[in-house]
């Protein structure tokens, strides 16, 4: 009797992803990344001399980490190992790493290729050493997130990182040609719509094919216009974490670009935090702290718009709010820079920890007792009010010390008529102790 649930046919391959039926067979295949795979780059060095070493990828998802380690055990006959850190454990790596041993005393070597493996624990990333260091394993790790920060230093000594960066345009264009002969079709798309599709995709390769399968599937007349796109299409969320490298790669690009007085940058990396998500009340924190740390007194009141702002913002909310913290960013974008209370602070708190103990120089002690005023407390002590011009000029430092000049103030802004100030005082200072 026939089986009633056999149709007769030979079982189908089940559909593959693009992402996958496009995945690069060799390294020359490869978009992008001439820095580690090109002509004298460092893999290219190591697979011509035949002596690849363990290295850690760093950069962002989409860019080819996989395919690379990949196609590095294809070029070496290693056998490849592929986990992940987020769903591996000690006892996973167990079975890995004696597997591996198992494999090299058949002469077959392993290359082991760990994703995110900054989320293995510190123990953890130190179980790789002895089998990185005997040979059982060759270590391809890739990262996210910046390896000098969530890597230990004992396995970053025996690998080497290489920076895989984003796609550009001109990739991302390569590559949509590249699925586009594997579909044997053309993007139902205007070259407005096409650029904004290879925008969407953010750098990211694997994205882009993702947003191209989507395309490819619809039914269309004519090419669509970048209007059109946008209706179909939900634009993709840019790359960041609050407590990430894009968190803090941007924060600093913020900061920089006011000290380096640019408020039109500024303005561009704070709509890209905000775009992403980002807290405005930390951005209105971060922003007082530029007017305090690069501005200080060279511009008295860019701390006091700071602060009025993020006031601004915590009573009229958001959106609205946001504008308020934009005022004082410009603000303190194209007010004078200076930090020179910054580095005499620092100075006066080096300083102050390098001599200890010293105690203040008598003339200016206190003197509420007898025994105090036998010791010589208060004995000497100028009253600056009743002094010509209402200055002393006596040193306040301790003896041993010596007085020492931490603040030197700049001549911009409000600082330039401190620095008179101050030399005025020193004049001052130099007349009453000759």
């Amino acid at each position: 009797m026939a089986d009633l649930f056999d149709t007769g046919d030979a079982p189908k391959e089940a559909p593959r992803p693009l992402a996958d039926r496009l995945r690069p067979r060799k390294l020359s295949e490869v978009i992008g990344q001439s820095q580690v795979i090109g002509p004298d780059a460092p893999l290219t060095v190591m697979l011509e001399a035949g002596s690849l070493g363990s290295v850690v990828f760093w950069g962002p998802p989409g860019v080819g980490k996989t395919t690379i380690a990949r196609l590095l055990a294809d070029e070496t006959e290693l056998h490849f190992v592929q986990i992940s850190a987020i769903f591996s454990g000690v006892p996973e790596l167990r079975k890995v790493f004696e597997a591996a041993k198992q494999r090299r005393k058949a002469g077959q070597g392993t290359l082991l290729f760990v994703d995110e493996i900054h989320r293995f624990n510190k123990a953890q990333q130190d179980g790789f050493l002895p089998h990185m260091e005997d040979g059982t394993i060759l270590l391809v790790g890739a990262t996210t997130e910046n390896p000098s920060f969530e890597l230990n230093a004992a396995l970053l000594s025996r690998a080497q990182v290489l920076v895989l960066e984003r796609l550009n345009l001109v990739d991302l264009e390569r590559l949509a040609q590249r699925a586009e002969a594997e579909l044997d079709r053309t993007l139902p798309l205007d070259s407005s719509a096409r650029e904004n599709l290879l925008d969407m995709a953010d750098g990211d390769g694997r994205a882009l094919l993702n947003l191209i399968e989507q395309v490819m599937a619809w039914h269309v007349d004519k090419p669509l216009d970048s209007a059109a796109l946008g209706q179909r299409l939900m634009k993709r969320a840019a790359q960041y974490d609050k407590s990430g490298d894009a968190h803090y790669n941007l924060i600093s690009a913020l900061h920089k670009s006011v000290r380096g007085s640019d408020p039109d940058a500024a303005l561009y990396w704070y709509a890209r935090m905000l775009d992403a998500g980002e807290d405005p009340r930390y951005l209105a924190r971060r922003i007082t702290r530029m007017a305090v740390e690069d501005i200080g007194l060279a511009d008295p009141q860019a701390q006091a718009i700071c602060l009025q702002s993020w006031e601004t913002f915590e009573r009229l909310g958001s959106p609205e709010g946001e504008l308020a913290i934009a005022q004082a960013l410009v603000y303190i974008a194209l007010a004078p820079k200076s930090n020179a209370v910054y580095a005499a602070y620092k100075g006066a708190r080096a300083a102050a920890k390098k001599t200890g103990s010293l105690v203040p120089p008598k003339h200016i002690l206190n003197a509420p007792t007898k025994l105090m005023k036998e010791q010589g407390y208060g004995t000497g002590y100028s009253y600056d009010h009743d002094a010509e011009d209402g200055f002393s000029g006596q040193d306040y430092f301790p003896e041993s010390m010596g007085r020492t000049e931490f603040y030197a103030p700049v001549e911009r802004g409000f600082e330039r008529d401190l620095k008179k100030r101050i030399d005025y005082f020193a004049k001052l200072r130099a007349k009453r102790n000759d």
